[in-house]
């Protein structure tokens, strides 16, 4: 495993459309292993692929207070969403930063495995924001584009 550069704000590439994944093989296990490690390292619980420079539908996941619960998704696709919830978000590659968003309460998900195996997961809570910010970012798009509000991380909010 190694440690992916993030890149951050400006870059052009976060505003580009990733493209799916064609082939599962050990090149593709290799990135997720690697961007769990980065992910971890940077004090995160989500990573896309386009994150670390690759333009590819891959994202990570870990919610778990010990990082001891990581998902990944391949080609991940939205089956359906339900409810509605609103809260705060951060970004690995929007440091320093946090906006108001409003996210899906609900979201089933159908993806691949490391292996290439197809599977369906219902997110709900933490899970589900972390997955929805994660597949905005597939599609070029950054949470700052959706907040409602943002700040610098660290100023007090009556509503948290």
């Amino acid at each position: 495993m190694a440690l992916r550069t993030l890149r951050i704000a400006h870059d052009d590439i976060l505003h580009k459309v990733s493209r799916p994944v064609v082939q599962v093989n050990d090149k593709t296990r290799e990135l997720l292993d690697d961007m769990l490690e980065t992910m971890y390292h940077a004090g995160g619980c989500g990573l896309a692929a386009v994150q670390v420079g690759i333009l590819r539908r891959l994202l990570v996941i870990d919610v778990s207070e010990d990082n001891d619960d990581p998902h990944e998704f391949i080609n991940p696709e939205v089956v359906s969403h339900k409810g509605v919830q609103t809260g705060w978000e951060g970004c690995l590659s929007i440091p320093g930063r946090t906006g108001k968003v409003e996210r899906p309460a609900t979201t089933v998900v159908r993806a691949m495995d490391r292996f290439g195996q197809p599977f369906e997961m219902r997110c709900t809570g933490q899970l589900a924001v972390a997955l929805n910010h994660e597949l905005d970012h597939l599609d070029g798009i950054l949470y700052t584009q959706k907040a409602t509000e943002i700040r610098q991380q660290g100023e007090e909010d009556d509503d948290d």
